[in-house]
């Protein structure tokens, strides 16, 4: 049973190690990997073609250019053969006239006879000559006399020396005759065909690519509040229904965001109207304890319905143009001090940022007003690189709690430890100003502030 146990363990130590390591050459594997469609697609094609291209050539080299160039070689060795049994079988030609002749006309051969001592000392082998290595095996094999061969000296010849007897007979042949010299042409049509199948490949996906890149930027766009102007489905024909599935879907969040802003509106009219009634009705009373805390409250009832339908509309209706953002923190900065707080405003980079003009402003400015309402003094920065917009607002107050920093962003909630609640308020400041942010496609993240107080980061892409 124990053994049992310890194979058992031994087991899933091995499988544990095994999956290790394969977690660990997968997310290599996906590191190395491109992550755009575009550049997968091409690997998709490429290396399929890259992986075919070399087993063809591998074929080819292996099955036809090295059997063509050994029998090649063979062949010139078996002539080379047949002139040494010549010489051997003819010494009254002393001059050997009739044997460079039949060599010359007959075989392609151009053949000389050196003195026995005129046989050069082996030299450096060329590095995967298959020519050297062929004829070296061929002339091993038929003649079996010492040999010299020179494959690398001239371009378009092959000298071979073979010791005789009483001389050293040299050999002159030509490299087509031993060599299957069209390898370059095969070589050539092969990575022609491909580079050319290649630029194909790369024309067909770009227009591929572009419906699709089309459609992620229409859907950002519209995600960040700003128009989507002239587009049409288009491409294959699952991009295209997908096309037509997002226009389909933006017109239905349109729909209703129209028909809640029309609701609200109609709300917002008649509550309004019953409003103003009460202040005629109070204004006719005259003055009086009683009817000034009336007042009182009919003004915060107003504020407090102007806050709620704000934070219902969303201020959806308004259209993103490009605004001078340095220009709207200056005038931020000029209300707080109109109401007695020490303000400074700094911007960094471009100013002209595209948001909706007036929906941005009131996020910035429930966020300065949320400050101001605990702080006397207030810092707001800007900052706008190339693909985002931050704006910061730091105050000197006592601040909200780590844990209750989400907390403040629901709706009507309301702290009453955390900063002064004194001055009352609806509890939707902060809910508005995350709504506009992420309507933009941005959001609003609270830290701690340098000045002591509490941070309050706005960031929206550009």
């Amino acid at each position: 049973m124990s053994t049992l146990n310890a194979g058992l363990t031994l087991i899933r130590s091995a499988w544990r190690r095994v999956s290790a390591a394969n977690g660990w050459l997968g997310q290599r594997f996906n590191a190395v990997m491109p992550k755009g469609l575009y550049a997968r697609a091409l690997l998709i094609m490429i290396v399929p073609m890259v992986l075919l291209q070399s087993v063809v050539a591998f074929v080819f080299m292996e099955r036809h250019w090295n059997t063509v160039t050994r029998r090649l070689s063979a062949a010139v060795v078996q002539d080379i053969a047949a002139l040494i049994d010549v010489y051997k079988g003819y010494p009254q030609d002393k001059d050997r006239a009739l044997l460079r002749r039949i060599a010359q006309d007959r075989l392609g051969l151009v053949v000389d006879f050196l003195s026995p001592g005129d046989m050069p000392p082996p030299g450096p082998k060329p590095f995967f000559s298959l020519l050297d290595q062929s004829i070296s095996r061929q002339i091993s094999r038929q003649i079996a006399k010492p040999f010299w061969i020179d494959t690398v000296g001239r371009s378009n010849l092959v000298e071979i020396r073979i010791q005789l007897d009483d001389a050293v007979m040299r050999i002159f042949a030509q490299r087509s005759a031993a060599y299957a010299s069209n390898s370059e042409i095969f070589l050539f049509w092969m990575v022609g065909t491909s580079a050319i199948l290649l630029i194909v490949a790369v024309l067909f996906l770009r227009n591929q690519i572009r419906p699709i890149l089309r459609l992620a930027d229409a859907a950002e766009s519209f995600g960040k509040g700003r128009d989507v102007p002239n587009f049409r489905p288009r491409g294959a024909r699952e991009v295209r229904r997908a096309a037509y599935a997002f226009i389909e879907m933006k017109s239905r969040v349109e729909r209703s965001i129209e028909q809640r802003t029309a609701m609200l509106a109609g709300v917002s009219h008649d509550l309004r109207t019953i409003l103003t009634r009460f202040k005629l009705e109070l204004a006719l009373i005259g003055d009086s304890p009683e009817a000034d805390g009336m007042r009182k409250d009919v003004d915060e009832m107003a504020a407090m319905l102007e806050a709620y339908l704000a934070f219902a509309r969303g201020d959806s209706g308004e259209q993103a143009q490009p605004t001078d953002m340095a220009a709207a923190l200056e005038e931020l900065r000029c209300d707080a001090e109109r109401h007695g707080h020490a303000a400074t405003v700094t911007f960094h980079g471009q100013p002209v940022v595209t948001v909706k003009p007036a929906a941005f402003k009131r996020c910035l400015a429930n966020l300065v007003s949320n400050a101001a309402r605990h702080a006397n003094s207030i810092a707001i920065t800007g900052h706008r690189d190339h693909r985002y917009l931050s704006v910061t607002v730091d105050d000197d107050g006592p601040g909200i709690p780590q844990e209750m920093r989400e907390e403040v962003f629901k709706p009507f909630l309301r702290l009453d430890d955390a900063r002064n609640q004194d001055e009352g308020g609806t509890g939707l400041g902060l809910a508005i100003a995350r709504a506009i942010a992420r309507s933009h496609g941005g959001d609003i993240t609270l830290g701690d502030s340098p000045m002591g107080g509490l941070r309050a980061t706005v960031r929206v892409p550009v």
